[in-house]
């Protein structure tokens, strides 16, 4: 657990370039606050030590704004940054490396059992007032931009951006939304094409009727 302790300051300092120092970070920031309380939560999460489990989160929330379930799956470096309002559901799987900003939730999408709550991978960044609800994966080196709410699965090395999430980058090129709102049809054109259609038929149809008299 103490190896994890140094690894989540180190976090800090490497993402932030607020942090001045080892002594700031380690007193002042909520975000590894809720973290440290969380892998102590968990300890006793495991060992069925449900109840102090969830008094030990219920007191980091009231101090930090974060509310981190007992059960859900922490790995490596986790920074949260500006951290008021994010929620993480019990059985989320978070991998190393990841960031995660203010306001965003790892949520289910309703009251089922068992797994209910994503699984993020390895370097991921999670944009503030974002969304991801459900059992599904979000991929290694993804991004979630600010204010999505995903729904389903991402691949490794995607961007993801609005609601609903879509995605726009994969592997570092843009991929083409299939509803190019550059390219719609504008119905007076349509319209127009349609009559000169008919006025065509119409010729045709009269000049072989003078030929035929």
């Amino acid at each position: 657990m103490f190896r994890h302790f140094r690894s989540d300051i180190q976090a800090v300092i490497e993402n932030d370039p607020a942090a001045r120092s080892r002594f700031e970070v380690i007193f002042t920031y909520s975000g590894l606050h809720a973290i440290w309380a969380h892998r102590i939560a968990h300890a006793c999460y495991n060992g069925r030590w449900y109840t102090l489990a969830r008094v030990i989160s219920q007191v980091s929330r009231f101090f930090t704004g974060i509310e981190i379930h007992p059960g859900a799956q922490i790995g490596d470096r986790l920074f949260i940054d500006h951290g008021m309002g994010v929620v993480i559901g019990e059985t989320c799987i978070i991998g190393d490396d990841v960031v995660i900003y203010q306001g965003v939730t790892l949520g289910g999408t309703g009251k089922e059992k068992g797994k209910r709550h994503p699984t993020i991978g390895n370097n991921v960044v999670i944009g503030s007032g974002s969304k991801v609800l459900g059992s599904f994966s979000v991929g290694n080196n993804s991004s979630i931009g600010s204010n999505a709410v995903v729904l389903r699965e991402v691949p490794d090395n995607c961007t993801v951006v609005g609601n609903p999430g879509r995605i726009v980058k994969r592997n570092g090129e843009k991929v083409r939304d299939r509803l190019d709102h550059t390219q719609l049809p504008d119905p007076i054109i349509e319209m127009l094409r349609e009559m000169q259609q008919e006025i065509d038929i119409l010729k045709k149809f009269r000049k072989d009727n003078d030929l035929s008299s």
